[in-house]
C-alpha cells in the first residue's frame, strides 16, 4: 500500500506540473490534486497498517523482514545468488521465476490494460509494480535477517551451566 500510494501520489504531482488539457473529463489540476491526495492517504494508512502487522509477527513470534530499503538493496544480488547455488533454501524457486516474469510483462508492449488509456491504462503496470517491490523488499529483509543472525555468536541457554 506505501508504494501504491507513492505511486499514485506521483502520478498525481506528474499532472499537476505536465498536463494541460482535460483528464476523462476533469480539469488537469483536478485530477492531479484528487490523486495526489488519494495517494498521500494510501501511503498513510500503508505505513500504519504495516506497523499494526509487524506487532502482530512479532507477538506471535514469526519472523520479520530487516533492513533499510538500501541493505535489502544491496543484499538482493547475494540472495540470488544464493537461491542459484542451493545455500539459501527459505526462498522457493518459483518465487524468482515470477519475479523475472513480472520484469518481462513491464518490459513487454503487451499488456493487460493498454497504457493509451489515461490512468487506467498504467494500473496494471503500476499493480504490478508494487507487488514486485513489495515481494522483493520483503524477500531481501527476511535474507538480511538469517544473515545477521548467523553472524551473532551462540549464547550458551540461560540458566544452564556447563561443566568444568
Amino acid at each position: 500500500m506505501v508504494y501504491f500510494g507513492a505511486l499514485l501520489a506521483l502520478i498525481g504531482l506528474l499532472t499537476l506540473l505536465f498536463r494541460d488539457g482535460d483528464v476523462v473529463g476533469l480539469p488537469a489540476v483536478a485530477a492531479g490534486i484528487g490523486l495526489l491526495v488519494i495517494g498521500v492517504a494510501v501511503g498513510a494508512l500503508g505505513v500504519l497498517r504495516r506497523r499494526v502487522v509487524r506487532r502482530q509477527k512479532i507477538a506471535r513470534g514469526e519472523p520479520v523482514p530487516v533492513g533499510t530499503v538500501v541493505d535489502r538493496a544491496k543484499a538482493l544480488p547475494r540472495l540470488l545468488r544464493d537461491v542459484r547455488n542451493g545455500t539459501y533454501a527459505d526462498l522457493p524457486k518459483s518465487r524468482t521465476f515470477l519475479w523475472l516474469l513480472a520484469l518481462v510483462y513491464l518490459v513487454s508492449p503487451v499488456d493487460i490494460l493498454p497504457d493509451l488509456l489515461p490512468i487506467i491504462g498504467v494500473t496494471d503496470d503500476a499493480g504490478v509494480v508494487v507487488w514486485l517491490l513489495t515481494s522483493v523488499s520483503t524477500a531481501a529483509g527476511l535474507y538480511l535477517r538469517r544473515e545477521r543472525e548467523q553472524q551473532l555468536p551462540h549464547n550458551p541457554p540461560q540458566g544452564r551451566r556447563a561443566n568444568p
